[in-house]
């Protein structure tokens, strides 16, 4: 007569002694009473949430032989503080220079139009700009850039830059750019009617930015469109500008451009 074990406890939950795993950020582990199986892209107090190949997230307690880690039962624990894992690169995608300090400011200029597109300028290439000494101005508008380069004085020493919102054929925009004829500057820019139009809509979760008629103020037709408050744009800008964080959420029209003025300005 064949004789049974009484104790008809699964073999992953006996008391036999498991390792302890800290639940580092992307350990693929499978729990062991749901068979859900993922990668750890967050551990917190007492929980641990796990993402599946198809993009889907579950959150389990940390409790003890919960998981097994290739095929073996292990007890998660949260993983000790560790030092800050310093970026390699920027935001704008160069490889980073920790520890660099900022250059002495060059003679050279970028201006762009006005001070929603000098913030986004910054958020993305500001740790470049930085290193290369380029200060980065606005003109509230290029209606008198004429003017204003001349002012400005531009030599081979002290090269000008210049972004332009709207650049394409026919505008005002490229009729006021096509009299600034220095070697020493370069005037660039984008198709869109505003930099805002330059942050990808996926980054702030619309399908599309909409058409505004012509004749109506551009960021308050948007606001207006979105559901979004229309009395006051400049909070509305600056919600948009968190949701940027680095060059992949912006268009390659902007990308390229503002990359083209760095490498005019800072050229021996």
């Amino acid at each position: 007569m064949r004789s049974y074990d009484p104790d008809l406890t699964p073999s992953w939950k006996k008391s036999a002694p498991v390792p302890e795993v800290p639940a580092d950020h992307d350990l693929v582990v499978e729990e062991v009473s749901t068979g859900f199986c993922g990668a750890v892209i967050r551990c917190e107090a007492g929980t641990v949430t796990l993402e599946d190949r198809f993009g889907k997230h579950r959150v389990f307690p940390m409790e003890p032989r919960g998981f097994l880690l290739e095929g073996r039962v292990v007890t998660l624990v949260r993983p000790s503080a560790a030092a800050p894992v310093r970026p390699t690169r920027t935001a704008s995608g160069s490889v980073a220079v920790p520890g660099a300090r900022a250059r002495v400011a060059r003679a050279g200029r970028i201006y762009v139009e006005g001070r929603h597109d000098a913030e986004l300028v910054e958020r993305v290439w500001g740790d470049d700009l930085r290193i290369e000494g380029v200060v980065v101005e606005y003109l509230e508008g290029v209606d008198d850039l004429p003017s204003i380069v001349a002012e400005f004085a531009p030599a081979p020493d002290a090269r000008l830059g210049v972004l332009v919102d709207h650049l394409v054929p026919g505008s005002k925009e490229s009729r006021i750019a096509a009299q600034v004829t220095s070697p020493d500057v370069l005037v660039v820019g984008h198709p869109y009617i505003d930099i805002w139009e330059a942050v990808k809509p996926s980054a702030v979760g619309i399908k599309a930015w909409p058409a505004v008629p012509r004749g109506q103020d551009w960021k308050t037709g948007v606001c207006r469109a979105l559901g979004w408050p229309s009395d006051n744009t400049g909070a509305v800008w600056q919600a948009i500008l968190k949701r940027v964080h680095s060059y992949k959420d912006l268009e390659p029209e902007l990308l390229g451009r503002v990359e083209e003025l760095i490498d005019f300005v800072t050229a021996p």
